[in-house]
């Protein structure tokens, strides 16, 4: 799975004691999964939590209950269980003395997803989320250990597909928004597509369903959601952040891409109190790459959702408080920064730092908002992939996101279409993806090409391209488009705090933005920009998260001066 530092090899995990569960599974990932700690080990946890005893027959941990953090057993055993909403279950593994129950969800207090029943007595240390953190910051190797094991545990519930069960049409849009969704949160779910699974129809009389329901969404709780929108869904699952309206932090990040993430890996990691404000969820548009081979340390490359699922695990180990979906309103400034939300709450913070990325360039193209969802995307995640399997596709764009997808669905489609205004992809695509597209036999670079029509009823059926030198116009029966034509930066918001903008709506910083160097802060003290958003960065990811960890010495540097003022 994309959050594994190392790919699980089955869907199932192995029993802690040795014996396997439904699937095989490498020993070697089975051994991370579920490591046995030493007395010593649990000698040294023991200080972090409290001791409780559960009987035989009791849960220790149910799904949908409010985390309970870690649970170290002493004596007795558990046995863990992950179900669905329509009764499913699956046995995951049975935890001895030594074993631990938890997965990275419990680092940030997310709601279990599995339900632990006591199989005799049991005595057990549990250590809740926020001392769980401590006890992966002071105790180095023990936290290696865990954090390895709650990142494989969480993809190997994934591969499962155990929790919410969607019930509906896999091509319609609302169907492949939900799953985006749940993706998106790193959330397990199974999908009861209509249109191939057999039992899928079943479903609907169980619940007494009609076409206008659907997507259904069945919760682990057994809450049926008809149609739901996302705040229905987050809700359910538990998964609505909650903002502390009477803290002042000491940093306040908006947007939790590669540029959000590492500020709050290195902010918190340092010792001040912060909190990051994102709008979908943690991974931004890197988030959806489906791989990135030229950056630092990955020589076999790495999907956006892996990187940015790891660094979201990172900044909560270190205490960050990730908060999403939180629509930002706008940026007021004072003595202490306001960041008001659409939903009327307020975070308080000394510094703010503007990280919130750029926003999909939706194209002037007839019809363009009618196929949205419907055939038409800005991202090719592996949910899109299965959705255009064996099928022609056109891709619009030439930049790296562009030829990063055009690699990806080349392995899904049956012919990708690269559409691009200009004569090649040189001037604007990496080398390595030039050379991979060119040895990929059902991939076609259309130059001096421009897409200028969409067609169909309900859904995408056909499009028309037209070649700009000769005006020539050829139209293809194709069912999917992938847009990839850029993005305009995300800065309405700032609006109520005039911090400095270029022409084009990027942020002002540094000598740009009036101050004496080269810094990354704007016009206005105290608030910084990086990333995408920032007026005349590179726009890589690696450049992203190398402004995050420098932005941070900066404040610092403004922190010890205002208290010195003060």
């Amino acid at each position: 799975m994309d959050t594994l530092p190392t790919p699980l090899t089955s869907a199932a995990a192995g029993d802690a004691s040795g014996e396997q569960s439904a699937a095989p599974v490498v020993a070697f990932h089975r051994r991370q999964m579920y490591p046995h700690l030493s007395a010593a080990d649990i000698a040294r946890i023991a200080p972090y939590g409290a001791e409780r005893t559960w009987r035989a027959g009791e849960l220790v941990v149910r799904t949908g209950d409010p985390a309970s953090g870690l649970v170290l057993v002493v004596e007795g055993r558990v046995r863990i269980v992950q179900r669905d909403g329509i009764g499913d279950s699956a046995l995951v593994v049975e935890h001895g003395p030594g074993n631990f129950l938890a997965e990275i969800g419990q680092l940030s207090g997310m709601p279990e997803l599995v339900d632990g029943i006591a199989m005799e007595d049991v005595r057990a240390i549990v250590v809740r989320p926020a001392c769980l953190r401590s006890l992966m910051v002071a105790e180095a190797v023990l936290g290696e250990l865990i954090m390895q094991a709650l990142i494989l545990r969480r993809s190997a519930m994934i591969q499962r597909g155990r929790g919410p069960s969607l019930v509906g049409h896999g091509s319609d849009a609302a169907m492949v928004e939900l799953q985006a969704l749940l993706r998106r949160n790193n959330y397990p779910y199974s999908v009861f597509d209509l249109d191939t699974d057999e039992d899928a129809a079943g479903m609907l009389r169980k619940f007494e369903a009609h076409e206008a329901d659907l997507p259904l969404m069945i919760c682990p709780n057994g809450t049926v959601l008809r149609r739901p929108d996302a705040t229905q869904v987050l809700a359910c699952l538990g998964l609505l952040p909650e903002l502390d309206k009477d803290r002042v932090y000491d940093v306040g990040i908006v947007g939790a891409g590669p540029a959000g993430l590492a500020a709050a890996v290195y902010a918190a990691s340092e010792g001040l109190r912060v909190i990051v404000l994102d709008a979908l969820s943690p991974g931004g548009q890197a988030g959806a790459s489906a791989r990135i081979e030229n950056y630092l340390g990955f020589p076999a490359g790495i999907s956006g959702h892996a990187l940015t699922a790891n660094a979201y695990a990172q900044a909560q180990k270190f205490g960050a408080h990730i908060a999403s979906p939180v629509e930002v309103d706008r940026l007021e400034c004072g003595t202490v920064l306001k960041v008001r939300t659409k939903a009327g709450e307020t975070v308080r913070a000394r510094t703010v730092i503007i990280a919130s990325g750029a926003a999909y360039r939706r194209p002037p193209i007839p019809n363009r908002a009618t196929y949205e969802g419907r055939g038409l995307y800005y991202w090719a995640s592996p949910v899109e992939a299965k959705l255009c399997a064996r099928q022609e596709v056109v891709l619009v764009g030439g930049g790296n996101s562009a030829g990063q997808a055009a690699v990806f669905l080349g392995a899904h489609a049956a012919h990708v279409h690269i559409v691009i205004r200009g004569p090649s992809l040189e001037q604007s695509m990496s080398r390595y993806l030039i050379d991979r597209i060119a040895a990929q036999p059902n991939i076609t670079v259309h130059a001096h090409t421009e897409l200028v029509g969409l067609s169909g009823d309900a859904r995408l059926t056909g499009v028309v391209l037209r070649n700009r030198e000769t005006g020539v116009e050829e139209k293809k029966a194709i069912q999917h488009v992938f847009l990839f034509t850029g993005a305009e930066p995300n800065t309405a918001w700032l609006g109520g705090c005039q911090v400095g903008l270029d022409q084009k709506g990027f942020v002002l910083t540094g000598a740009q933005a009036g101050q004496p160097t080269n810094t990354l802060e704007t016009c206005v003290p105290g608030v910084f920009a990086i990333g995408d958003v920032r007026s005349g960065s590179t726009k890589r990811v690696a450049t992203a998260v190398g402004e995050g960890a420098v932005v941070v010495s900066q404040i610092h540097g403004y922190l010890a001066a205002a208290q010195e003022a003060a």
